[in-house]
């Protein structure tokens, strides 16, 4: 597997969720890792990009409630997902672009209702 997406589950508005994907360091190192969503009956949407320098890129739905960070020592991005929002529900996909080509994790989701 080379992406491993974790974290997601259930929980209330304003709550807060932390979503973790680790990859193999032949994807990871060097190249831009992404999160990416799809709420139901809708299409997959960007979420947060960040490069391998540190630059960071949010859709506008979340800034100031996202955090997209990554630890380079063990090949991992993290979401940090704060004053969560019934229209965050969604499957959120890890994305890993090398090249021209992109790499996607399995899905997890986050669901936030009360």
């Amino acid at each position: 597997v080379q992406l491993q997406a974790s974290g997601g589950g259930l929980v209330q508005p304003g709550g807060s969720l932390r979503l973790s994907c680790s990859a193999s360091r032949s994807i990871f190192s060097g190249n831009v890792m992404g999160w990416y969503r799809r709420a139901p009956g809708k299409q997959r949407e960007l979420v947060a990009l960040i490069t391998s320098g540190g630059t960071t890129n949010y859709v506008d739905s979340v800034k100031g409630r996202f955090t997209i960070f990554r630890e380079n020592a063990k090949n991992t991005v993290y979401l940090q997902m704060n004053s969560l929002k019934p229209e965050d529900t969604a499957v959120y996909y890890c994305n890993a672009k090398v090249g021209s080509f992109n790499y996607w994790g399995q899905g997890t989701l986050v669901t936030v209702s009360s």
